[in-house]
């Protein structure tokens, strides 16, 4: 059984879960107590092994740019001065565009790899578990290409080619213009949704010392406003609207055709439209 730390405040029994060893068995439950008695030292191996997976995932996706620019200033040499430099410009640019596209095919490919399949499952346990280091992996990858090029062409069919080979389900019509998106395969979204600028999209979030993986469900035709937050475990009916700036907190069920708005979000009641004539 996993250890539990107690603690009594203000008449209320609260739980946070910490626990030293594992209740598996075998192989697989002696790492894992090694995993939770030695924190610091696996999570910085687990970011070093990230790092590497980036210096070769990117390394192979830049490799069609590299092979161009060699090409360009090959059959440049003889160029004057200043053609030269603007061939080798052109080479440069050319090289970060085509990483950038080898990216969206090649991250989902190491993901599915490394993952047997590449989806996120729903799950509910303490941070250092064997299921968390796929969690990890699968949102490490989603960053590389989040944190380089993504902003360049979202909203773009190549932004949301992307996503769909993660994982997510984004149905016909629907504009995702936005690169703040975690979980992605644990992401369901509609047609003709509508997600705004700068909208945060999570499939988790924490609680008491666990982490909770939840499916984030978009219902058709809803709209996401401008830095509204969507978190765990939220579905958001057909056709309905969340304010910009809102943040939806986990669980959270809106229904079809309600307007939800605020910090945290709720369910906006709005007055009767005044009678004419």
């Amino acid at each position: 059984m996993n250890e539990k730390n107690e603690s009594k405040k203000n008449g209320s029994n609260k739980q946070f879960v910490d626990p030293s060893t594992s209740s598996r068995r075998g192989a697989a439950g002696y790492f894992e107590t090694i995993l939770r008695r030695f924190k610091t030292i696996l999570h910085l191996v687990m970011l070093t092994l990230l790092y590497v997976l980036l210096c070769s995932v990117t390394g192979l996706a830049i490799v069609p740019g590299i092979l161009l620019g060699r090409w360009i200033l090959k059959h440049s040499e003889s160029w004057s001065m200043f053609m030269s430099a603007w061939a080798l410009g052109f080479a440069i640019v050319a090289a970060a565009i085509l990483t950038a596209v080898a990216l969206v095919i090649v991250l989902p490919t190491a993901n599915a790899v490394l993952l047997w399949g590449g989806r996120l499952k729903e799950w509910r346990g303490p941070y250092y578990s064997i299921e968390v280091i796929r969690w990890y992996i699968h949102n490490g990858i989603t960053y590389i290409l989040r944190y380089t090029f993504l902003e360049l062409f979202t909203p773009s069919p190549l932004s949301s080619l992307f996503y769909r080979l993660m994982g997510m389900k984004i149905g016909k019509g629907s504009i995702v213009n936005t690169t703040a998106i975690s979980d992605p395969s644990l992401i369901s979204i509609g047609r003709n949704v509508t997600i705004g600028g700068s909208v945060t999209i999570v499939g988790h979030y924490g609680q008491s010392g666990y982490l909770v993986l939840s499916p984030v469900l978009i219902g058709d035709g809803a709209t996401i406003g401008l830095r509204a937050s969507i978190m765990g475990g939220v579905k958001i009916g057909s056709n309905a609207r969340i304010m910009p700036h809102s943040v939806v907190l986990p669980k959270t069920q809106i229904g079809e055709g309600e307007t939800w708005g605020g910090v945290p979000a709720v369910r906006i009641q709005q007055d009767e439209a005044p009678t004419v004539g």
